[in-house]
C-alpha cells in the first residue's frame, strides 16, 4: 500500500476534502491516459495541483465518434475539458485556459510581466505546435502507437520524419544556449507542451536525436524529472486511482 492510500484510510478526511474540492471545481477531463494530448492537460492540472474528475473515452470502441462524445466534441477527438458551462477541445487551448484562470497557483507557467515576454511564449507555443509536433507524432505514431495494434512501423517514415526532427532540434540546441528552458530561464507551458511526445520517443531509436545534442539532452532530462510529470504519467495516480475514489 503506497503512503497516499495508506494517509487516505487513516483520515478518510483527504479524500472528503479532495471530493469537495472537485465538486466545487467542477473539472472533468475526458480522454484516454496513454494520448499524448490528454497527459498534457493532465501535466498543467498537477503543476497547479487542481483536482479533476477524468472520465475514459474508450478509444479502441470508438466511442470518440458516436454520441454522448461527439455532442463534447464534433470532431471526435480527445481530450475535452468541462469547467462548469465552459467545454473545451484542443490540448493546448485547454492548458492556457488553465494556466490562465490560475496563474497565481502552483507552478507559474506563463508569465505575464510584459507583453513582450507573453508574446515571446506564444511564439515558441506556436513553434511547437507547427515545427516540433507534427514529425514528432509521427514518429510516436509510427514507433509506439503502431506496435501496440500490432502494426508494422514503415521505417522510410520514421526516416524522413527524424531527418525533419532534426532540423527542429538543431534550432533548439542553439536557442538553448541562450536560456535554460525554451522561452525563459524558467519552466513554462512552452517545455510542458513538448513532453508527451518526448516521453515516448525516449523508449525508441529516435533517443539519440535528444542525446547528441548536450544542451537539449539537459532540457529533455530537466523536464522530464518533474514530479508534477512523474505523476501524469503514472496512470494509476494520474487517472485511474482518481476514477476509483
Amino acid at each position: 500500500m503506497d503512503c497516499l492510500k495508506m494517509l487516505s484510510k487513516i483520515f478518510p478526511s483527504l479524500n472528503r476534502k479532495r471530493q469537495a474540492e472537485i465538486n466545487k471545481l467542477g473539472y472533468k477531463v475526458h480522454g484516454h491516459p496513454l494520448s499524448t494530448n490528454t497527459t498534457r492537460v493532465l501535466a498543467v492540472l498537477i503543476e497547479k495541483e487542481l483536482s479533476y474528475e477524468p472520465v475514459t473515452v474508450d478509444l479502441q470502441k470508438g466511442e470518440h465518434k458516436r454520441e454522448p462524445f461527439l455532442s463534447l466534441n464534433p470532431f471526435g477527438q480527445i481530450p475535452v475539458f468541462e469547467d462548469g458551462n465552459v467545454k473545451l477541445c484542443e490540448s493546448r487551448a485547454i492548458t492556457q485556459y488553465i494556466a490562465y484562470v490560475h496563474s497565481s497557483r502552483g507552478t507559474q507557467l506563463l508569465n505575464l510581466r510584459s507583453h513582450e515576454t507573453m508574446a515571446t511564449l506564444t511564439m515558441w507555443m506556436e513553434i511547437e505546435a507547427h515545427q516540433f509536433d507534427p514529425p514528432a507524432s509521427k514518429l510516436t505514431w509510427e514507433q509506439v502507437i503502431k506496435p501496440l495494434y500490432g502494426l508494422q512501423t514503415d521505417q522510410t517514415v520514421v526516416k524522413e520524419n527524424e531527418a525533419n526532427l532534426e532540423k527542429v532540434l538543431n534550432v533548439y540546441e542553439k536557442q538553448l544556449e541562450k536560456s535554460v528552458f525554451l522561452a525563459s530561464d524558467s519552466f513554462t507551458l512552452v517545455d510542458l507542451h513538448h513532453l508527451p511526445n518526448i516521453q515516448y520517443l525516449l523508449g525508441t531509436p529516435t533517443k539519440r536525436l535528444f542525446e547528441n545534442r548536450p544542451k537539449v539532452r539537459k532540457w529533455v532530462k530537466d523536464i522530464t524529472s518533474r514530479e508534477a510529470w512523474k505523476m501524469a504519467c503514472d496512470q494509476e495516480k494520474s487517472w485511474f486511482d482518481k476514477q476509483n475514489k
